[in-house]
């Protein structure tokens, strides 16, 4: 099967992560898309241009991040990221929505900060700068949470990948001033599948 990403969309590293995770490298191949390209070949392959994408062994596309995250870690029938615990817990299901909330934030003011600077919009720009300066506050005083200390699943996944995204792209590090995240994100960080899917 393959998966389509770009490297410098999170949502694409969410999934690259989980292939990585689980160990899936000899079964999904990692193709790079071309996207936001006139007439650009991958537009055949998924209209809608948005990565991450995956096709499965039967030529099925798939697309979303969550859906994709979820199918890859149930392949081989032991899910762990997305495994019955987090799907039946609504407290865990609450902070990986406020997880996806600040990723959001993030892959907007991104997006603004690629345009031209006569394209930009500033009220954006600092709508999501605010917002993901909230976002990190409410994670500051959550990560020592017991629901963020469980195996690894996907809130702590799409916090980390938040958190460092923000720092790579330009939003500045989210840990200064908040050393309950800093002490957090340490041994994610650190994982083998973060280090193998760092942002360029």
């Amino acid at each position: 099967m393959k998966l389509y990403v770009t490297y410098t969309s999170p949502y694409a590293r969410l999934a690259r992560i989980v292939v990585a995770e689980k160990g899936l490298e000899n079964r999904v191949e990692i193709v790079e898309a071309k996207t936001r390209t006139p007439n650009s070949p991958y537009y055949e392959i998924n209209p809608s241009g948005r990565v991450p994408y995956l096709v499965d062994d039967a030529g099925i596309g798939t697309e979303d991040s969550q859906l994709i995250c979820a199918y890859l870690d149930g392949l081989d029938g032991e899910p762990r990221l997305r495994h019955a615990l987090h799907e039946s817990d609504w407290a865990y299901r609450r902070l990986e929505a406020n997880a996806r909330s600040m990723c959001e934030g993030v892959c907007v003011w991104v997006r603004q900060k690629n345009l031209p600077e006569s394209e930009r919009a500033p009220t954006v720009l600092a709508h999501e700068m605010a917002r993901t300066q909230r976002m990190a506050d409410f994670f500051e005083a959550r990560v020592s949470d017991s629901l963020m200390h469980r195996p690894l699943g996907m809130a702590q996944l799409i916090l980390a990948v938040s958190v460092e995204t923000a720092r790579k792209r330009g939003l500045g590090d989210l840990t200064d001033g908040r050393p309950q995240l800093a002490v957090w994100m340490r041994p994610i960080s650190d994982r083998p599948a973060m280090r193998a899917t760092a942002l360029p």
